[in-house]
This record gives structure tokens, C-alpha cells and sequence, in this order.
């Protein structure tokens, strides 16, 4: 099967990072981080996103990014992106200068693949005081997927953006960022949804998953996916198919936390206190759930898809 091979290849072909029990690790997807249109989904969550983020900063957690970080299928410029959220781009930045940031390319950010794609004027911005241009993400490396492994049991949990199921949006991307560009955009500014869309399309999200999910099933291997942007988090004996969500849900952000030997689903939003004062807040969404828990080999028996 088309789908089952491109994940295989990903999965074999990616950068190994070692964590432990003690490693703290945050993972967010689809941010799509637009220009502050109507079309920018980003922008009512960004002040959620820098809450979020800055706590992980401050708790030492590594950011990984799932994909879909930047919207330039409807955005020609990330650096028309980074005027609009340079405080988003600031504080990713911290992360940068200590070896804290990884990041995946998905569908709607595949540019990023391209060598040389952060030294392009067109995607830098251009700094009044400095009187340069600066990449928004230095030497960063941008992969396809990446895979954490354990250093005391050597279980691998495999990262990707999950669109390499979705043929239209895989290999026929540069057809689908036309139509996004081109045509969807203009009718998203109508509130019109793009059917071709894993994450505005119901049968679409579902078929996306279901793959996803039988390959992690087949390969008795952990998966932590973005694309769909429908936060999932297996139980232990389910097939072994996470998903983080996304930064674009209408009122949060979601993400999962791997830290102290757990994996945990979290959402963040604000929150109002008694005396009506709006806060940013973590919820518990699921687990959490110990990590040897999901690597043990009961935990890959069934292969059923477990839903949040």
C-alpha cells in the first residue's frame, strides 16, 4: 500500500533524538501561523500559544513542532508571517539559541524542505535597527519525520505530520496549495470550508486516521502525528496512534507533554477566575499514562483506534 510504504520510508530514514524518563518534551502541530487576515486561524490564539509556550520555555521542556507551523500555502512570505506574530517568532527563538527546537514540515509548510529555504529574503525579516535581514529560524533543520528513542530501553516513538497518507496533499500538494491559494482562501473569507481538507472534512480526517492508526498497528510501533488536527490519545492495549491536535481549535490549543517517563493529552485556554480576572490555564485532556505502559508488547495486541 502507497500509504503504508511513504511512512516506512519516513520512519527508516529519520534523525534519531535520545530522551529519558527525565527528559521534558512538548509537541504541538498545525499552528498555521498566518499574515492577521480574516484567514489566519492563528491569530485568535496567539496569545494562548505565547502563555503555552513561555511556561514550557521557563520549565525547561524541549518544543517540537509536528508540521504545519506556518500557513504558506495561503501566505507566499513567512516573513509577511513574522511581522504579524514576532513575538511567537521571539520566543521560538529562545528555544533555537539552546538546542530546545525541532521542527517537522507538513503539507502547508513543505517549502521548508528546500535547502536554503531560512536564508531566502523571502523568508526573512527585515530588522530596522540591525539593518538586516534575520531568519526566523537560523541553522534549524527541518525534517520529515524524526524518531525519539529511549536510552534505557532503546522504544521508539516516531514523529510526523501524518500527510503522507493523504495522497492529494502529499503528492499533489502543489495542486492542492493552488486551489488553498487560489480559490479556498477566497471563499474561507465567505465561511465557506475546503472539502479537500483532513482537518475541515469529516470522511476525509476519519480515512487519514484509520491509516495512520493500521500502520502503527502493523509496525507494533508509537505514533505521534498532527494533520487531522483531532487531538487522539490510545489506551494501553489500542493501536498506537497519537495525535497533538492543533493551535487553531476555536477557543484552544492543544498538545501532548512527554515528561518524567509519562505521555499526557493537554489543553490550554483561557479561563476566567471568581473575581473575573481572564487567565491562561492547563487542563488534562488524558492520561497520564507511564510510557512502559505503551512500549511493553501487550500494550501493541489489538489495534483498535482510540479516540479523545
Amino acid at each position: 500500500m502507497y500509504e503504508f510504504k511513504r511512512l516506512s520510508q519516513v520512519f527508516k530514514s529519520a534523525e534519531q533524538i535520545p530522551f529519558d524518563d527525565f527528559s521534558r518534551i512538548i509537541l504541538m502541530s498545525d499552528c498555521h501561523r498566518g499574515d492577521g487576515s480574516w484567514a489566519d486561524d492563528f491569530s485568535k490564539n496567539q496569545n494562548i500559544y505565547f502563555a503555552a509556550l513561555t511556561h514550557y520555555y521557563n520549565e525547561n521542556y524541549t518544543y517540537i513542532e509536528l508540521g504545519d507551523g506556518d500557513e504558506l500555502w495561503e501566505n507566499t512570505k513567512l516573513s509577511d508571517i513574522m511581522r504579524e506574530h514576532s513575538n511567537a517568532f521571539w520566543l521560538i527563538n529562545k528555544f533555537i539559541r539552546e538546542n530546545r527546537f525541532y521542527s517537522l514540515y507538513g503539507n502547508h509548510d513543505i517549502v521548508k524542505r528546500n535547502k536554503g529555504f531560512s536564508k531566502s529574503k523571502d523568508y526573512r525579516n527585515f530588522d530596522e535597527r540591525e539593518k538586516e535581514y534575520l531568519s526566523s529560524f537560523g541553522d534549524v533543520k527541518f525534517h520529515e519525520g524524526l524518531v525519539l528513542r529511549h536510552t534505557d530501553n532503546g522504544s521508539k516513538i516516531f514523529l510526523v505530520h501524518g500527510h503522507q497518507v493523504d495522497y492529494l496533499n502529499d503528492r499533489l500538494w502543489r495542486l492542492s496549495r493552488f486551489l488553498v491559494r487560489y480559490v479556498w482562501r477566497t471563499l474561507e473569507l465567505l465561511g465557506v470550508n475546503d472539502p479537500t481538507s483532513a482537518a475541515k472534512n469529516y470522511n476525509k480526517k476519519d480515512a487519514v486516521e484509520k491509516k495512520l492508526a493500521a500502520w502503527a498497528t502493523r509496525e507494533s510501533q508509537m505514533l505521534i502525528a498532527g494533520h487531522t488536527h483531532r487531538p487522539m490519545f490510545p489506551e494501553v492495549g489500542e493501536a498506537l496512534y497519537f495525535n497533538g491536535g492543533s493551535c487553531v481549535h476555536p477557543r484552544c490549543i492543544t498538545g501532548i507533554e512527554i515528561a518524567d517517563g509519562n505521555i499526557t493529552l493537554v489543553k490550554w485556554s483561557v479561563k476566567t477566575k471568581d473575581d473575573g480576572t481572564l487567565v491562561v490555564g492547563r487542563d488534562v485532556l488524558a492520561g497520564p499514562r507511564k510510557l512502559k505502559d505503551y512500549f511493553c508488547t501487550g500494550a501493541l495486541a489489538t489495534g483498535k483506534l482510540g479516540r479523545t
